[in-house]
């Protein structure tokens, strides 16, 4: 959220390019890290550059695109994220096999190098509504953000009685309040609680938080069960999950069509749907020696609900808000993902090992078949509120309807102006 308050207030295009500079930077430091230390500390610096550079590329993308195209825009988006993620695991796992892990990083660095000129000639240079930083906000949202996922990630491992989880949780969880309250009372807070009232902000914020729960948290795990359950190597499982991971370049830029013809909210609670449909099939077939073929209609499921949520539920948080609200409403959905992820890790490692364990085939199998009926029933339950958002007619009435309650005095003076 600091990164798009950050684009907001000093330029978008140049923060972007910043962010992408820092991440090249530390992918370099991570290739050449002598040792687990420095190589987090690298890592550490990449999450830095990410955080800043991720939210801008929508804002960047609905400054560039004209409203009736933005369905479309954001479909092709979700294709190039969609080839991100499929190429991900499959280039990853091929050279950590025939290589070495350090090349990981390494080939973030002349695609770095490449894009820095490019965004700098070819994007332009787009401002929110240039308020002044919000330091106490971002000091009390980092802070609970990280003691919660902190509290979160090691629960699994420390027990979740341990000093510093609770301690984590505890804390966290009083910053964020903290956070609310100054969303509500400050004058120009980093994430202001009122546009919480519109049911298509709230709507489909809850949505990404829940399929990131639920979808990372199962990803987490079926990735380990075919690698070492189902004995497939690196490179091998990252071929056979491309049904999954692979689909959003063919399917988002109809899903992105789809939203502008009929409205976002169908399509994405379809995808949602659509996913939670895939991970109960994997758990209704996931067992030690399980075929690739039993396991291909959930993947391909899987795959077609992802790729009707991305494009769509992009499009939908970028017209809940107000056009100079933009980078705030794409901060606080990425922040929303990305603690959603964390979440679903935390969760499904947790039913997972409350259930079973890495001694045998069978016993990790005992323990994510019911991590997968909870990322399923997690992601359905997102299907759900995403009906809650309202269609599109209704939404554009309950944004004049905020408008005129926020700002009555300009409105007034617009409306007697046209008069």
């Amino acid at each position: 959220m600091f990164g798009a308050a950050l684009g907001d207030r000093f330029g978008r295009r140049r923060l972007f390019l910043a962010g992408l500079a820092v991440f090249t930077g530390a992918s370099a430091a991570a290739a050449m890290a002598p040792g687990i230390d420095s190589l987090i500390a690298a890592r550490a610096v990449q999450g830095v550059g990410a955080a800043v550079m991720m939210p801008l590329t929508l804002t960047l993308l609905t400054a560039a695109v004209p409203a009736a195209k933005r369905g479309m825009a954001y479909g092709i988006w979700g294709a190039v994220n969609g080839l991100a993620v499929a190429s991900g695991p499959l280039v990853g796992g091929s050279l950590t096999e025939h290589m070495s892990w350090q090349w990981i990083f390494w080939l973030n660095v002349p695609l770095g190098l490449a894009l820095l000129p490019l965004a700098r000639l070819r994007l332009g240079e787009s401002y929110g509504t240039g308020a002044p930083l919000d330091i106490p906000g971002t000091v009390l949202a980092s802070g609970g953000l990280f003691g919660i996922v902190y509290g979160l990630v090691r629960g699994p491992v420390d027990g979740w009685t341990s000093g510093f989880v609770l301690t984590g949780l505890v804390l966290g969880g009083a910053l964020l309040a903290g956070f609310v309250l100054h969303g509500i009372r400050a004058e120009n807070p980093m994430l202001p609680m009122r546009l919480f009232r519109s049911r298509a902000f709230t709507g489909i914020n809850g949505a990404s938080l829940l399929m990131f729960l639920g979808m990372f948290g199962s990803i987490f795990l079926l990735s380990q069960y075919m690698q070492g359950v189902l004995g497939y190597s690196p490179t091998e499982a990252g071929l056979r999950m491309l049904p999954w991971t692979g689909m959003p370049m063919l399917v988002s830029p109809v899903a992105g069509y789809l939203s502008d013809r009929i409205g976002g909210r169908v399509v994405v609670a379809a995808g949602l749907f659509l996913q939670g449909v895939g991970l109960a099939w994997f758990a209704s077939v996931v067992a030690a020696d399980t075929t690739y073929a039993a396991q291909l209609p959930a993947l391909v499921i899987s795959g077609v609900g992802m790729s009707l949520f991305f494009a769509p539920a992009s499009s939908l948080v970028m017209s809940s808000v107000r056009p100079h609200e933009q980078g705030i409403a794409s901060g606080a959905n990425n922040a929303l993902r990305e603690v959603g992820g964390a979440l679903g890790i935390a969760v499904m490692a947790s039913i997972f090992s409350a259930q079973g364990g890495y001694e045998t085939a069978q016993r990790f199998v005992d323990g994510i078949e019911p991590a997968l009926w909870a990322g399923a029933s997690t992601v359905a339950l997102a299907g759900v509120m995403a009906l809650l958002i309202p269609t599109r007619r209704r939404a554009a009435a309950e944004k004049e309807d905020e408008v005129a309650a926020v700002s009555p005095a300009p409105v007034l003076e617009a409306s007697s102006a046209s008069h």
